[in-house]
């Protein structure tokens, strides 16, 4: 049977699962579930696919999974056609990729989407907002960022943990911070502009994942220009203002 993913392209760690099936070449179904709609708090949906109303969510056949994280990892290891370097077989690698995963979302997770919340996103979505949580959410924010530069990538090679070949961890985490894209330009650079190593290894996962990781990024480049009234443009290389903070650096340097 056909897998299904319940996704939106909008959402952060849909992207990843996407991408990931699409670099793989795992074939499946792409049921879009629109939040701005709030079709994940469907109570057809709630009932029958994710009781807590989020996505993404996947039904594999009549196997029935949530949380992105764990989604990932059921898929490395479902598919014999998934490079090893996704999920290594190897228990003590698969250990710690396992232990960035759980970090993210009690650090990085917690503050960007936090952030991005309580300074673009809240005011859209009718949600309370202020600046001392804004300024809150930034400080969990910077020091994850920071944590991802002293501890995750203090290692030789271009991904987390010191490897050569991007991991499940890579992209869950490079898709958080892709979100930041739709931030004011101020915000965006005062927040990544001093973690060099943090927007070379972004673009390091994007080349070893295109040109799925361009082609999913497109709805945070529409919805970039919604929020931001700028110009529609699919072209992510040309569009990208996290890249183009990479390509100034680079430039400089």
């Amino acid at each position: 049977m056909t897998l299904k993913l319940y996704v939106d392209r909008t959402s952060q760690p849909s992207r990843a699962v996407l991408i990931f099936c699409k670099v793989n070449g795992i074939e499946f179904e792409e049921i879009n579930v629109d939040l701005f709609k709030k079709e994940h708090k469907l109570p057809e949906y709630v009932k029958a696919i994710n009781p807590f109303g989020q996505v993404p969510s996947i039904a594999d056949g009549d196997f029935k999974l949530f949380e992105s994280h764990a989604i990932l990892s059921y898929l490395a290891c479902a598919h014999p056609g998934v490079a090893d370097h996704w999920y290594p077989s190897d228990l003590q690698k698969k250990a710690k990729i396992n232990s960035v995963l759980d970090w993210h979302h009690s650090n990085l997770r917690r503050g960007g989407v936090g952030y991005v919340i309580q300074t673009i996103l809240g005011p859209v979505l009718g949600k309370p907002t202020s600046p001392e949580a804004a300024a809150e959410t930034e400080q969990v924010l910077v020091s994850s960022l920071s944590k991802i530069e002293s501890v995750w990538l203090n290692e030789d090679g271009d991904f987390l943990l010191g490897n050569k070949e991007p991991s499940i961890a890579d992209l869950s985490l490079v898709c958080e911070i892709t979100e930041f894209e739709i931030l004011h330009e101020k915000d965006r650079i005062r927040i990544l502009t001093p973690f060099k190593k943090v927007l070379k290894w972004i673009e390091d996962t994007r080349i070893a994942t295109s040109p799925h990781f361009e082609e999913v990024h497109k709805a945070i480049l529409a919805s970039k220009a919604s929020l931001l009234k700028l110009p529609v443009d699919e072209n992510y290389e040309t569009v990208s203002s996290i890249k183009a903070m990479l390509d100034i650096d680079t430039v400089t340097e």
